[in-house]
């Protein structure tokens, strides 16, 4: 009988960086993410690490930023599950890559995308690892106030999301 052990991993990143974190398929899942990230924006910098689930069961490491592409690939390892991916990306926000990411063959499903701190829950057998779900940020206080939409709203304007 297979024991099982649950355990909450911390994703270590800079203050100012996003990340997705995501499931795939495939040894080319790495360099297909590469060409989705920069065909969105090709001045974005960024680190993506896959983790092959067969085989050699290697971090596979891409990207454009020698900083980002080592903390992906250590998160990468410490999470060890399964054929996830996580992408760490500094000067742009992962909601103007996921269409994208989504549109990549390998690409199974996304966990989450976020500057928020995260832990990502991860099961483990005696086989290996997979990702059960992540904790994105903190928990809600409350329902938004009248005041809390307009600033909220102002927020998206100011950013260039909304006109």
């Amino acid at each position: 009988m297979d024991t099982l052990t649950i355990k909450a991993i911390k994703i270590e990143k800079p203050s100012d960086a996003n990340i997705i974190l995501g499931h795939a398929h495939f040894i080319k899942t790495a360099e297909d993410l590469y060409e989705a990230m920069l065909n969105i924006n090709s001045n974005a910098k960024f680190g993506i690490a896959f983790t092959e689930a067969s085989g050699d069961c290697l971090i596979r490491i891409e990207g454009n930023d020698e900083e980002l592409k080592s903390i992906a690939g250590k998160n990468a390892l410490n999470l060890a599950s399964g054929h996830s991916f996580i992408i760490i990306i500094k000067g742009a926000y992962p909601v103007n890559f996921l269409n994208a990411i989504k549109n990549v063959p390998e690409v199974c499903s996304i966990y989450c995308a976020t500057a928020n701190d995260v832990e990502v829950i991860v099961a483990e057998t005696e086989q290996g690892r997979g990702i059960l779900g992540v904790i994105d940020g903190l928990k809600s206080k409350g329902i938004e106030t009248k005041e809390d939409i307009e600033k909220r709203r102002k927020f998206l304007r100011n950013i260039g999301y909304k006109f």
